[in-house]
């Protein structure tokens, strides 16, 4: 028997009328996507979707922050509280304080962003823009539905522990990456033996914010990598948006972040591959991998350069992935030790890593 399933359900909250048609077209064009309103500031928002009967109501609501009336910080929290709970896409300027809002919202429960592009690059035609929207719209639907009828799974053991003690940790995500890291980051704590350094596939200033935001979770601080700086035990170094983050290993066992405005790896700069793989050789492949969520296979390379060299790779499960892209590669390649929701990635990436302290290095 064929099994079906409904449309994703979507909300547009926009003040442009521009955008919401815009965003419409992308959205109806695709099969298995319906759009149940398209509104101009959060008040109507809200009142569309009681409106609603539950059966109708959105899963993912696409929703500007800056609008007349009611804006979208103060509509958020509104709409997390409404039953069934949609998913929240806020949709950003590519500007600083774009960036900065965006990360409010992720700090108040949006489930993730999308960049509006500016008009020189396409606008809302350029076909980079409509594939991350519809992965996004896609993939938190898929998440939201899981959630509904599935308990999140038991975590178990990693066959064969995690490999050799590592010297240092490299994290690689993309879509849905943020609220992956926020889930995961917490779990490492403070005090932790080694280095981490993440790639997250996003814009210039976004990073810069980001980095913000993971430095408030109570986990490792937290910020954006600079040229030249000695990695220190403890802390979380973000690759900067439009550069490539690499490892250079000194004499001495010293381990030092290079910026790299090489050409962009698997479409992305900064990509996950060139980081791990610098990162395998630097530390002799004493290194414990997380690809998380994200499309596309960016980060195969790298696991492939990392497992080579006897490191440890691990992944993001499906289940709690919002695009199976990158984790998935990895695991269909049989590099991935074991497969792990955000939070017990890092549960398991802080025991490997605190076995370093009783270790030779």
């Amino acid at each position: 028997m064929t099994q079906t399933t409904d449309p994703v359900r979507v909300l547009l909250c926009d003040d442009s009328a521009t955008v919401r048609a815009a965003m419409a077209r992308v959205l109806e064009a695709e099969p298995g996507i319906r759009i149940v309103g398209r509104v101009g500031n959060g008040r109507q928002a809200l009142a569309t979707i009681e409106a609603l009967p539950e059966a109708d109501r959105p899963q993912v609501v696409l929703l500007d922050l800056e609008m007349p009336v009611m804006d979208g910080m103060t509509a958020l929290p509104l709409l997390l509280r409404i039953s069934p709970k949609p998913a929240v896409i806020v949709a950003s300027t590519l500007t600083q304080r774009g960036a900065a809002a965006t990360m409010a919202a992720l700090r108040a429960g949006a489930a993730d962003y999308v960049p509006k592009p500016a008009a020189a690059g396409g606008g809302l035609n350029d076909p980079g823009f409509r594939t991350e929207l519809l992965a996004k719209v896609r993939g938190w639907a898929r998440v939201g539905r899981r959630a509904a009828v599935r308990p999140a799974p038991p975590v178990a053991a990693i066959p064969g522990g995690t490999g050799p003690v590592p010297r240092a940790i490299g994290i690689g995500c993309s879509t849905g990456g943020p609220q992956a890291l926020s889930a995961l980051v917490p779990r490492l704590g403070r005090g932790l033996p080694v280095p981490v350094l993440v790639v997250q596939h996003m814009p210039k200033g976004f990073t810069t914010m980001l980095a913000d935001h993971l430095d408030r979770l109570g986990g490792p601080g937290s910020a954006e990598a600079r040229e030249g700086e000695v990695l220190r035990p403890g802390r979380i170094y973000l690759a900067p948006g439009d550069r490539h983050l690499l490892v250079e290993g000194l004499p001495g066992g010293a381990l030092v972040a290079r910026l790299s405005e090489g050409p962009p790896e698997n479409f992305c700069r900064p990509a996950v591959d060139p980081m791990l793989r610098s990162l395998a050789v630097a530390c002799g492949g004493r290194v414990l991998v997380a690809i998380l969520t994200g499309m596309g296979q960016d980060g195969l390379a790298g696991c492939r350069a990392v497992a080579a060299l006897g490191g440890t790779v691990l992944a993001q499960d499906e289940a709690s992935s919002v695009v199976w892209g990158m984790p998935g590669a990895v695991a269909k390649a049989g590099l991935a030790r074991a497969l792990l929701p955000p939070e017990a990635l890092g549960e398991h990436i802080r025991a490997a890593a605190m076995k370093r302290a009783g270790a030779v290095a």
